[in-house]
């Protein structure tokens, strides 16, 4: 299909015919190419999106705004599977003011047709708790007593003594002083803790003007209880304006948009957007989506990452908002700290999911973009070998899971192919003995039948070399890397096929990684221990007649020392448990044969 230079929306469909995205673009030519072309640039996402394109059709536009007005149209009208998709649903909620003369302010999450006023809908959490901020400030009722029914049948209850309330139940309040502090509360709730202070530092003055120094020092307690809810909201300086914060976290599988909803200097709401992996990752898509839910647009709207039709949505948030509208992606300063904070916390919100911390997820993914890898690597396997020339060859395999260690995952392997001392070999051996186990298990996905998502070998170029060979041999496709020390045995670099990465500067990469090949170098050598101990074990009790490794135990137990059991006489050897008579005779002739030869 012969396509335009034009600014247009293209509609891709699957072989059902139904519509599976749709995008817009400034040249359609230019942006439907890429799609088609080479795969290797693109994310697992958009290539699994592109293999389920039967056909697609477009639609040209006088400009790149108009091509992404009608997107945005046309992705609510479809609700195409590849695009970003925000229910319009997702944790509405709406100030609910009673329909009665002393009116109440509730949260609600559901509007009814109930006469009420209702103020909204709002996302977040945050309206449940503006709500009940404001009833406090404002000393509102939040009892089920109606009024003036049941003006004077009980005492006030706690909230009065505590200054939360102004009991109106006692019928000592004016209806005048009740309705007007409703009134503070909602336009404390419309406008913020800027505009109610400013409003209630005039009806103070204007109080103190008249004398009427008792409602002046009431009003006064509102605005420092405002100033007190206003500070403890604050989390950046108050040179912070008025604006969104949006940020982007992936795992290579699953992404969070992250939103930081600033006013007045203060964080207002935040709100979390976790995306599937059948989700293509693009802020504009994004922004017109969330954006399309809200009544309004903010004045500034900072980003990770400035989108290349960043005119166009300036355009469409301008016009949503009444006024224009701003878009930056700061790279230093405060606002670039305020992005680094939004994206640890989508980086957070995800690691949620998947138990893990955001710290163990930020290593996670500067190792993955270290080493280029197309994904988090949440399942690493470590080798390292161990031998005394030779002597005892022995192999360990830990496990990494989420950033922690998997310890019922760890794995010894003692050396079965040959004797003597050849790393290469060796490291060789355990691989290929690790992977004929995946081929068998596969179909579980447990054990050996789950493939890593990094191989990190203890040693250098010749180690991986050694492994590619065994990896392409299985027709395993898996990340291979060997972790290089130093003189010293410190860890120095990462090496791979391209040469050696190094890591010194990254100090959360450089920690991780020196852990693991302690770790990987602890275990196995504590396996070499082992068998060398057993070997030691062997040569000296059970390789007498009749003495396995229960009896040499037992003799262990009892004399707790191979020189008192040489030094025992035959009797004491037969009182031991487990030995019979030919036994103790074999172990006693055993001792003093090998005593009186080397007495020759």
């Amino acid at each position: 299909m012969a396509l335009p230079l034009s600014p247009g929306v293209y509609i891709m469909h699957n072989k059902n015919k139904k519509i599976i995205y749709i995008g817009k673009a400034k040249a359609l030519k230019n942006r439907v190419s890429q799609y088609f072309g080479s795969q290797q640039n693109h994310s697992e996402k958009v290539r699994r999106m592109v293999e389920n394109v039967d056909y697609f059709e477009y639609i040209i536009c006088d400009s790149e705004f108009e091509a992404l007005v009608l997107e945005c149209s046309l992705i609510k009208q479809h609700t195409p599977k590849y695009n970003i998709l925000l229910k319009d649903d997702k944790g509405y909620s709406y100030i609910r003011v009673s329909d009665e003369k002393w009116r109440r302010i509730t949260h609600e999450l559901q509007k009814r047709d109930d006469g009420a006023l209702y103020i909204g809908p709002y996302m977040g959490y945050y309206v449940r708790k503006s709500v009940e901020e404001a009833n406090k400030i404002f000393m509102l009722p939040t009892c089920s007593r109606k009024f003036p029914e049941d003006f004077g049948k009980a005492r006030p209850c706690l909230n009065y003594h505590i200054k939360q309330c102004m009991a109106p139940c006692t019928g000592k309040v004016k209806f005048s002083e009740y309705n007007e502090s409703v009134e503070q509360a909602l336009e404390f709730l419309k406008g913020g803790s800027s505009e109610s202070i400013k409003r209630l530092t005039r009806e103070m003055d204007e109080a103190s003007e008249s004398l009427e120094f008792e409602r002046a020092a009431k009003i006064r307690d509102k605005i420092r209880a405002v100033k007190r809810m206003s500070e403890r909201q604050k989390v950046v300086s108050v040179n912070v304006p008025d604006q969104d914060v949006i940020a982007f976290f992936s795992d290579g599988e699953r992404g969070c948009y992250y939103v930081f909803r600033f006013e007045g200097g203060s964080l207002r709401d935040h709100e979390s957007f976790i995306i599937s992996d059948d989700s293509c990752e693009d802020i504009s898509e994004f922004i017109l989506s969330y954006y399309s839910m809200r009544l309004d647009a903010p004045k500034n709207l900072t980003l990770d990452t400035l989108p290349d039709d960043s005119e166009a949505l300036e355009k469409w948030l301008s016009e949503k908002r009444g006024n224009r509208v701003y878009l930056s992606a700061p790279q230093r300063g405060e606002q670039a700290q305020l992005v680094a904070m939004c994206k640890k916390n989508a980086a957070e919100a995800l690691a949620q999911i998947k138990g893990r911390t955001s710290r163990e997820y930020s290593v996670l993914e500067e190792l993955k973009n270290l080493l280029g890898l197309s994904k988090i690597p949440e399942y690493i396997e470590s080798y390292d070998i161990s031998n005394t020339a030779g002597d005892e060859n022995v192999a360990g395999m830990i496990v990494y899971e989420n950033g922690k260690p998997l310890k019922s995952a760890y794995r010894k392997f003692k050396i079965k192919s040959f004797e003597g001392q050849d790393d290469y070999a060796s490291m060789a051996e355990v691989l290929d003995r690790r992977f004929s186990e995946y081929e068998e298990l596969k179909e579980t996905g447990e054990g050996f039948g789950r493939l890593p998502d990094l191989i990190l070998l203890d040693g250098g170029r010749g180690q991986v070399s050694a492994v590619a060979t065994v990896l392409k041999k299985h027709g395993v496709e898996v990340p291979l890397f060997g972790m290089v020390k130093d003189g010293s045995h410190r860890t120095r670099a990462i090496t791979g096929s391209g040469g050696e990465i190094s890591i010194s500067s990254r100090r959360s990469v450089f920690t991780f990684i020196s852990k693991m090949q302690d770790e990987v170098h602890r275990f196995a050598i504590g396996y070499h221990r082992q068998r060398r101990s057993n070997s030691a074990f062997r040569s000296s009790l059970t390789d007498i007649e009749g003495v396995g490794a229960v009896r040499a135990k037992a003799l262990l137990k009892h004399f707790r020392t191979v020189s008192n059991i040489r030094e025992a006489d035959l009797a004491e050897l037969e009182s031991c448990p487990k030995m019979t008579r030919d036994t103790a005779n074999a172990v006693y002739n055993y001792f003093h044969k090998k005593y009186n030869d080397d007495q020759e």
